[in-house]
């Protein structure tokens, strides 16, 4: 039994009790000159003698001798070199050991205190196992401080994790601006009624990415300060950073299908497939966090994504290009006036879409084990980066942006999935650019002569004589044909007018 108290980077505690003569403990990567091992180890002293071994990751050693049924402890001890004192003989007559005898007769216990400085060429893997060759087993109560340096950026890092804590907080500094810059054009919009759901959603994925990297940044302080931290926090971090990203790549769907840019809603069958394809990219999310806090092997320098729910939520994602492709393509075809927006916004996106897996590939057999966590980490937060920043530059509300998607306000929705059936919610009237919708600040304009029926309306209504005959719901037409009559400028009087007596608004 290897009963394991805590394993948290920098400080390890357990016990264990098995019939085994070698077994695993723990492994920390240290600098090449600054790495110290701190350990307290007690047993009885009828159990004597055990040894703890110290390997590191060059194939000759650790990868020799892990998970190798075919090995015996005898020669798993074969491979450390004796000049490179990776053995620590736990008892009275290995001087560095640390080793005294407490208690009396059959209550003896050996107690053993020291530490160890590691040194090498460059940043490695230390493995740190128990042993006992041709004995009865091991039993052994330990505790152990693993630390780099005496930085608060490094000592209770290992090296494989240095620069993450700042890297984090940086990305938090610049998505918070992100996000901020996301309600400051919202506000915009808002005014102009051209607020839509798809830019509520990028929104929401900004403001989740900015929690998640809030509680990364708490996790790793607090991990920094006694090195234990708060393994919760993580956690909740790592869960908010795939929602994030979930409801970012549904946003990208959504616009690619013409959601709020080229019509109201998406049809039944289409809603159903999304509804599917999420459920099970959520599941599979699931499965990966799962497989990823009970399975990974300890003994081993995993990455998440080198699963197979990894390479399930790969295929997935690839999956989601295809289908954003051909939605994209079916929405210019049939809107072609919309190609200053889905141009930039498809080539744009195909380089996200790729990133996320090649990065997972290169993670997995490109990068080396000692430098992978860092670099990986850094690489995942700028590709979430880039995908903000485009969308929120090509949906920036300014009449230099040629390529500002929407053009049909959230009023005009509301009337169109008002009329039977939703009749025009399927798809908008064709339409010039959307960044007209800023020309003049979005001023009205009062040599319309619709506005001067408004208008006259108004002045009429405000006569006593009229009162009691005409309200001002009686004018309620009116301002829906001014409004109707921006999506379409062919004859917009009968049409709007039309479209708003099949839906029972017009009187």
């Amino acid at each position: 039994m290897l009963c394991v108290g805590s394993v948290l980077g920098k400080y390890v505690r357990g016990i264990v009790n098995t019939k085994e003569d070698w077994v695993f403990l723990t492994r920390f990567c240290f600098l090449t000159d600054f790495g110290r091992l701190n350990f307290k180890f007690r047993y009885p002293k009828s159990r004597c003698c055990q040894n703890i071994l110290l390997y590191f990751d060059e194939s000759s050693q650790w990868p020799a001798v892990y998970k190798r049924p075919d090995k015996d402890c005898y020669q798993k001890e074969s491979v450390l070199r004796p000049e490179n004192n990776q053995v620590i003989n736990l008892t009275t007559r290995y001087t560095w050991s640390g080793c005294m005898v407490e208690g009396e007769g059959n209550e003896e216990m050996l107690n053993c205190v020291g530490g160890r400085s590691f040194r090498s060429v460059r940043e490695r893997w230390w493995y740190i196992a128990l042993s006992k060759c041709g004995g009865d087993g091991l039993q052994l109560e330990y505790e152990m401080t693993l630390t780099n340096g005496q930085s608060f950026w490094t000592q209770h890092f290992s090296a494989d994790e240095f620069g993450i804590l700042e890297t984090d907080i940086t990305f938090l500094v610049i998505f918070a601006t992100v996000f901020t810059l996301s309600c400051y054009f919202a506000y915009n919009l808002k005014g102009r009624q051209l607020l839509h759901t798809t830019y509520k959603m990028f929104m929401t994925a900004a403001g989740v990415e900015v929690l998640s990297l809030l509680f990364f940044c708490i996790y790793w302080g607090l991990y920094a300060r006694d090195g234990v931290g708060n393994g919760s926090l993580k956690i909740l971090g790592k869960l908010l950073f795939s929602v994030s990203f979930l409801i970012f790549l549904l946003m990208l769907i959504l616009l690619g299908k013409g959601f709020t840019v080229t019509r109201a809603r998406i049809s039944h069958s289409g809603s159903v497939k999304l509804s599917i394809y999420m459920t099970i990219y959520t599941i599979t999310y699931i499965i990966l966090f799962i497989y990823e806090a009970e399975f990974f092997d300890p003994g081993e320098v995993l990455y998440a994504y080198d699963s197979p729910a990894g390479y399930g939520l790969m295929g997935l994602q690839l999956l989601a290009y295809v289908w954003f492709s051909y939605a994209v393509l079916v929405s210019l075809k049939h809107h072609p006036e919309k190609q200053p927006f889905y141009i930039p916004f498809f080539t744009a996106y195909t380089l996200w879409f790729f990133a996320v897996p090649v990065m997972a590939l290169i993670a997995n057999f490109g990068i080396s084990r000692w430098a992978r966590e860092k670099i990986v980490n850094g690489i995942q937060l700028g590709i979430h980066l880039y995908a903000h920043v485009v969308f929120l530059a090509i949906t920036r509300p300014s009449a230099a942006n040629k390529n500002f998607p929407y053009h049909v306000r959230t009023s005009q929705i509301g009337i169109l999935l008002s009329s039977p059936k939703g009749m025009g919610a399927e798809s908008f009237p064709h339409h010039a650019y959307g960044n007209s919708s800023f020309l003049g600040d979005s001023q009205p304009n009062f040599t319309d002569p619709l506005i001067n029926i408004l208008l006259s309306c108004m002045f009429v209504i405000n006569k006593p004589i009229f009162r009691s005959f005409l309200t001002s719901d009686r004018c309620f037409w009116l301002k829906s044909i001014i409004l109707l009559s921006q999506v379409k400028k062919l004859s917009p009087l009968n049409q709007e007018r039309n479209m708003l007596k099949s839906s029972n608004i017009y009187k």
